[in-house]
């Protein structure tokens, strides 16, 4: 780190497993934060004196509808054009290269499309062992935040997702792809998100906000999807087409999370806090 600016060209491979399955530190960023938001909800449900059965089944639910929506999300919104053409990469980790198909990863998750397949799959959860949809969510909207974290870190050692340039003074040069000091946007977004669980662990302290099921998860939405509109400015667009758009794709879709939110906000404030 010289003048302000961190110089940053870390690999983003852990190690080789074989010679075609490489252990990056995004997949295990990725898992480890899926797993301590799952240990936080599981570490509320014990206090609350909560049955345990089936959160175990949770999690797989989460974890499906968590790679499954961030897939098709990415593949849809981001680059439909090239995956209509190649669809069975669309859900298998590989890519067509020099006419050979390679094992590459899931290149492109995105978190808007995460989020609908995580509500999709708790919607199906609730359903088959009849638990409350707005209580489950409450609970979870603690511990999600500290997994998008995790998955911005992932990001960040991956060199991908960074931020326009700064005036030159501070920020992160991404080595491995220019020499311009940026910002660093997912650490913007980590951090914001590990402030967001922060709050929201602290309401639920509160009984009232407990018994108002529906208003840590609008809470959630609101602030989570916010600080993804803001942040969004100081970002690099991900695709060629949102250059020409007043806001990116990210941004019209955060839209109607902080809408869903405020109403759940406003209406479960109204309604059940005395």
């Amino acid at each position: 780190m010289a003048n302000g600016i961190l110089y940053w060209n870390v690999d983003p491979v852990i190690v080789m497993i074989t010679d075609s399955f490489p252990l990056k530190y995004y997949g295990a960023l990725f898992a480890s934060g899926l797993l301590l938001g799952y240990y936080i909800v599981r570490n509320i449900y014990k206090k609350e004196q909560l049955s345990l059965d089936n959160l175990d089944s949770l999690l797989v639910y989460v974890i499906v509808g968590t790679i499954l929506g961030a897939r098709l999300g990415h593949c849809f919104f981001y680059e439909p054009d090239y995956f209509f053409k190649h669809p069975i990469e669309i859900l298998l980790p590989i890519q067509k290269i020099a006419g050979v198909y390679k094992f590459v990863g899931f290149q492109g998750l995105a978190s808007h499309g995460g989020t609908i397949g995580v509500l999709i799959a708790i919607v199906l959860y609730c359903k088959k062992y009849k638990v409350n949809f707005l209580g489950l969510l409450d609970r979870m909207a603690i511990g999600v935040p500290v997994t998008g974290a995790f998955i911005r870190f992932g990001n960040f050692m991956n060199s991908e997702i960074y931020g326009k340039p700064t005036n030159g003074n501070w920020g992160v040069v991404f080595q491995r792809d220019d020499m311009i000091p940026r910002h660093p946007t997912q650490l913007y977004e980590a951090f914001s998100y590990l402030l967001i669980f922060a709050l929201l662990f602290w309401m639920y302290k509160s009984e009232k906000i407990k018994q108002a099921k529906g208003l840590l998860f609008g809470t959630f939405l609101t602030l989570l999807f916010l600080a993804r509109f803001l942040i969004e400015f100081f970002k690099e667009n991900q695709e060629s087409f949102e250059n020409n758009m007043l806001i990116n794709m990210g941004q019209i879709l955060s839209i109607p999370f902080i809408l869903i939110g405020l109403t759940l906000i406003v209406w479960k404030s109204n309604v059940e806090i005395k």
